[in-house]
């Protein structure tokens, strides 16, 4: 009998006691409550603040969280109509397309083009037009060659520097194009129209090429007396059918 006292004696001691594990687990849940509260605390936004707040008091007391808006996963206030705002202001002032951000840089190049025209009386050599395919800039043979020549007069310079100082301006490609009347060319240099026409449109291109214009901007055509302005019936005429045309391309078609 005394021998069984004793085992249950010595069973008894052996077992410990583990009721110090329930307030020490809620120590360390309102420690860690704690850091969390102190965390969002941190970062100033009221309303995220006052949602843990309400968070934390619901689980520590088993309250029921009245507002919909208070919550861990709350929005702030406000931001759930600010998308659709943003849309419907995209909507009304959609950004400006990149055709129209080129357009408005071939507009303010044409007018400064004009103003330059004006400025120094080229009215009478030189015409100006916005066309589908771009500014074109139309020079009379007059200005920049002499009758049946295709090499570049001297007076001719100042007026091509300043359309260089204005094309450097703009990205866009630069056709050079030559045309001529229909009046058969008469000298040994060149034995057609085509071959006058396209001489001077490369004149103009190594001219550009020269003042530092890339030269892969560039291309040159000939026409010839095949795209006139005019019936080739009066002088009148066919000076204007003899030009070249500088033409700043649209790069988006």
């Amino acid at each position: 009998m005394s021998r069984l006292h004793k085992k249950f004696e010595e069973e008894h001691e052996d077992h410990i006691d583990e009721s110090w594990l329930i307030p020490y687990a809620d120590i360390l849940t309102l420690l860690l409550a704690l850091f969390i509260v102190l965390f969002a605390s941190s970062e100033i936004d009221k309303a995220k603040f006052e949602s843990i707040m309400e968070s934390f008091k619901s689980e520590l007391t088993g309250t029921k969280i009245e507002s919909e808006d208070k919550g861990l996963s709350v929005s702030v206030k406000g931001e759930e109509n600010k998308a659709p705002v943003d849309a419907q202001d995209q909507a009304q002032n959609p950004a400006p397309s990149t055709n129209e951000f080129e357009d408005a840089e071939l507009d303010n190049l044409k007018a400064q083009l004009e103003k330059y025209v004006v400025a120094n009386n080229l009215q009478a050599v030189v015409t100006l037009q916005d066309t589908r395919r771009g500014v074109e800039i139309a020079l009379k043979d007059v200005l920049l060659f002499d009758s049946g020549k295709a090499v570049l007069k001297e007076s001719s310079f100042q007026t091509l520097d300043a359309f260089v100082d204005l094309i450097t301006t703009l990205p866009n490609p630069v056709s050079i194009e030559g045309h001529t009347d229909n009046v058969p060319i008469g000298n040994a240099a060149y034995s057609s129209n085509w071959e006058l026409s396209s001489a001077r449109a490369v004149s103009v291109l190594h001219y550009f090429a020269s003042k530092d214009i890339s030269e892969n901007r560039m291309q040159f055509t000939g026409h010839g007396e095949f795209q006139p302005l005019y019936p080739n019936d009066t002088d009148e005429n066919r000076q204007a059918n003899r030009r070249v045309n500088i033409v700043i391309l649209r790069e988006t078609k």
